[in-house]
């Protein structure tokens, strides 16, 4: 059983539409688990018997082709949801990227939760309308950027998920990214040695700073805008 109350993200998740009674019920179904980083969560293809919303940490979606490579096809963060209701399969596997933390609950008796509450239910249309646009994104990402869009997209997105300063455009934004530069590079595709000549031109050009391995401050958004394309 959760505390809904308590909830850190309980304003931003899918469950924000609920009454304070609504929350208690479905307190009562969901357990908070922590994921510790590389731990799978989910495995593509397999059944899925769980949905977890994100309270704490970062996840990564992922889907692999029949020779056994892998391709990140999302980022998950708090407050976003993963799983898959009122479905058997998961289309994806769900890793965690840093130690995390997930409100879980089994996916049969959330379903018949959701249901029960068309408000919820509204809210995970909306949800899932999202993150098709974040996926069509992601392929224009992937398969028409170049190095320089990809990762000035990338810090672009970072900064609205992780600051939430992503609307004061043309002011100065930081933030500390949850994984390294390999994880920034295996995200976008790249090699870790083109990921770190990107930032460091994006530094020598002044449109950001580096204070440390994993600091991100932009100094132009504008300019990293236009960049990104």
């Amino acid at each position: 059983m959760t505390d809904c109350a308590t909830c850190v993200v309980r304003n931003r998740a899918i469950c924000a539409s609920l009454d304070a009674d609504e929350l208690a019920l479905l307190g009562k179904l969901g357990r908070r688990q922590r994921v510790k980083a590389g731990h799978t969560l989910l495995w593509e293809g397999d059944d899925a018997p769980v949905v977890a919303n994100v309270l704490d940490g970062v996840l990564k979606l992922v889907v692999a082709a029949a020779d056994g490579r892998e391709q990140i096809v999302g980022i998950v963060f708090p407050s976003d949801f993963i799983g898959r209701p009122f479905g058997k399969e998961s289309p994806y596997s769900a890793t965690a990227m840093t130690d995390a933390e997930v409100c879980i609950f089994n996916r049969k008796s959330f379903d018949e939760f959701a249901s029960a509450h068309p408000d919820l239910q509204h809210k995970l249309l909306r949800r899932t309308l999202d993150e098709l646009d974040r996926a069509r994104h992601w392929m224009m990402l992937l398969g028409r950027k170049s190095a320089s869009e990809k990762v000035a997209s990338f810090l672009l997105e970072m900064s609205e998920r992780l600051s939430g300063q992503g609307c004061n455009a043309g002011t100065r934004s930081g933030f500390e990214l949850p994984f390294g530069r390999q994880q920034i590079a295996d995200i976008l595709g790249l090699t870790i040695e083109t990921t770190s000549r990107q930032l460091t031109k994006m530094r020598a050009d002044g449109l950001l700073d580096l204070p440390s391995r994993r600091e991100i401050v932009i100094n132009d958004r504008a300019a990293m805008e236009d960049m990104a394309g």
